[in-house]
């Protein structure tokens, strides 16, 4: 769990619809609002409702690569008349993203039947129109991405939760204007298209120049992060992970600027998306095959004393976030390199390094 934020996709409609609420709080970004954390509370007792078949899940390949061609062209029509033109009862399409922006945009998700397993075995495409029936952009295509790791770095929360995230879809979407957009997935599931609707309404899309989350060319916001030495020891108060992380040796205004630096919000133990858990080992992982040397891994936990009712640590507010988790990466110059919000895979957070690295 974690974010503070209006409110209102995920959290807030999780606790008001029952139909579509596991879907987005089992993989999507979610927000929470100091005020709303009863809800947010609420919402999490939907997540048991999820489920899917762990050891099936741990042994699934990459489904075959989606192709523009294999989904029908918008042609000027509304998602509206896409939708018309298929089956009903298709899966869900639950965003892991909250922040889109004019320019390009890495939209993950993750798909989802109804009967809330989640599908990981086809080649799905996303569609996008501004809210209330304007013409309609795609397909664009999504590729698959694993958020598996290796044994070793996997968390305790992760090795025994079945809902853990173990896989997501992402869709590169320019937008060329700001306003409010909807979303459709296609599907190719049993030899047939099908409809994928989206587990929220509405997305948001802001000009780039008037984001007020750090992006790529930006400086660092200044922030101190705890380290072991600054708690005597104690990774608990500051890691919610079981075992604590191994990226607590640096105070990140101590390293940034200095060389790469990896920092990542998300806090395992409260997370209430199911995806902190599995980018935190996703880190851990990439963490041991780089070295400490070459690039410092932070990572922040998200709650003051790592209690929900006591709201967001300092450091969150410096960046203006209101979901987690979030990794950006920095270069030598202490500026932003590469940003990456929800779930992401060990792949895409490689390639954020190297993008850090120079």
């Amino acid at each position: 769990m974690a974010r503070p934020m209006p409110l209102d996709p995920p959290v807030m409609r999780a606790a008001r619809v029952m139909g579509r609420a596991a879907y987005s709080l089992a993989f999507a970004a979610v927000r929470s609002r100091r005020p709303l954390i009863a809800a947010a509370l609420a919402a999490c007792a939907l997540l048991a409702a999820c489920g899917g078949d762990d050891d099936d899940a741990a042994e699934q390949a990459p489904p075959p690569a989606a192709k523009a061609e294999d989904f029908p062209k918008a042609g000027g029509k509304t998602l509206a008349e896409l939708r018309a033109s298929l089956p009903p009862g298709g899966p869900v399409l639950a965003p892991s993203v909250s922040q889109l922006t004019t320019g390009d945009n890495r939209l993950g998700f993750g798909l989802f039947s109804r009967s809330r397993e989640q599908i990981q075995d086809a080649p799905v495409a996303v569609y996008v129109a501004p809210a209330g029936g304007g013409e309609a952009r795609g397909p664009f295509p999504a590729r698959w991405e694993s958020l598996e790791v290796s044994p070793e770095y996997q968390s305790r929360q992760t090795a025994t939760d079945p809902l853990a995230a173990k896989s997501l879809y992402v869709s590169d979407i320019p937008f060329d204007q700001p306003g409010r957009y909807e979303l459709l997935g296609m599907a190719q599931l049993d030899d047939r298209l099908v409809a994928a609707t989206s587990a929220i309404g509405a997305m948001p899309v802001v000009e780039e120049s008037k984001d007020s989350i750090p992006n790529a060319g930006d400086r660092a916001p200044d922030i101190h992060t705890e380290t072991e030495a600054d708690v005597g020891g104690d990774l608990a108060s500051i890691d919610t992970r079981i075992p604590p992380s191994s990226m607590h040796n640096a105070d990140f205004a101590d390293v940034v600027g200095k060389k790469p630096v990896v920092l990542l919000f998300a806090t395992p133990a409260l997370c209430q998306s199911r995806v902190c858990g599995p980018v935190v080992d996703i880190a851990e992982e990439l963490k041991a095959e780089l070295g400490d040397d070459d690039v410092e891994f932070i990572h922040q936990e998200v709650f003051k004393d790592n209690e929900i009712a006591k709201g967001l640590r300092p450091q969150l507010d410096a960046f203006n976030l209101r979901t987690e988790p979030w990794v950006f990466t920095f270069d030598g110059d202490g500026r932003v390199a590469a940003r990456l919000e929800g779930a992401y895979s060990a792949k895409e957070l490689r390639e954020a390094i190297d993008a850090a690295r120079g």
